[in-house]
């Protein structure tokens, strides 16, 4: 699968790096004929699959925890869809003040799966590349460190906050740190697979070839290509031009360059009014 990366200065001494939004699942057709959201997986679907064979112990676990993560996000979609005043949109308002407190890296990383075999950088073309891709890698190598260590913590506070399944209450702390633990291991595996993206080594290279295609592609040795693919950006220079970075690009720029690429808006505003340098307790 080949992503798509794009990646700009929004403030002096900050760059942003955020991938195109992804595809809207079709509404119309299979929304009207099987409902707006299809059914969530059952444990006999699950157990089914690990039953099955032909997988390693590490892609079975990976199953269990996208299923758990999937009960999840229905629930959640459930609590966003409560009464206004209930308890259930009580606990989706205090959700999303903690979800904004997420640092806007870790999902770039998040997005960056084990799929993504080629990645295209977009840049203002009056940047150097290698600076790009310099910090891109620096992005991917203090994930690593920083998710690695916070999902040790996350996996260690559940069986502390699952005391409070005794109260007659949702046990938010418990689903909270579930949630965070989750997310930990998949910035994780996202800052792996990009820093194997940006490897320098082409003998990495052959370990992201998904087909026979891709590895007859480069079975000449020398002739093998890179995983990654800068795109220099005229257009993305413009919008940049006289632009002051002191206070950070203005908003009006900024949607037109999330207009332009596809970007949310949100998550790119969050690369401009981040703290920096700033500590890595906020990323938990």
């Amino acid at each position: 699968m080949q992503a798509r990366v794009v990646v700009f200065p929004i403030r002096r001494g900050a760059w942003c790096f955020v991938r195109p939004r992804a595809p809207a699942p079709a509404t119309s057709a299979s929304a009207a004929g099987h409902g707006a959201l299809p059914p969530p997986p059952t444990i006999k679907e699950l157990w089914r699959g690990i039953a099955a064979g032909g997988r390693t112990a590490p892609e079975h676990a990976e199953a269990v925890a996208d299923f758990v993560a999937d009960k999840m996000n229905h629930a959640w979609l459930g609590f966003g869809s409560a009464p206004e005043g209930s308890v259930k949109s009580r606990i989706h308002s205090f959700g999303l003040k903690l979800l904004s407190r997420v640092r806007p890296s870790e999902m770039l990383l998040k997005s960056v799966t084990k799929d993504v075999s080629k990645l295209d950088i977009v840049y203002p073309a009056s940047i150097n590349p290698r600076l790009v891709r310099r910090r891109l890698r620096h992005i991917a190598l203090r994930g690593a460190s920083v998710h690695k260590k916070w999902l040790y913590a996350s996996i260690c506070m559940l069986p502390v906050t699952s005391v409070f399944m005794v109260l007659p209450l949702p046990n938010i702390p418990f689903f909270w740190m579930l949630f965070r633990s989750y997310s930990h291991w998949r910035a994780l595996q996202g800052s792996e697979r990009l820093q194997l993206l940006l490897s320098d080594c082409p003998g990495q290279w052959k370990t992201l070839a998904q087909n026979k295609k891709e590895t007859s592609a480069g079975k000449d040795g020398d002739s093998a290509v890179a995983p990654w693919n800068l795109q220099p950006s005229k257009k993305l220079d413009g919008f940049l031009e006289r632009r002051g970075l002191d206070e950070g690009l203005d908003c009006n720029s900024i949607s037109s360059i999330c207009q332009e690429y596809d970007l949310d808006k949100i998550n790119v505003l969050k690369y401009r009014d981040l703290e920096w340098p700033s500590s890595t307790s906020r990323s938990t």
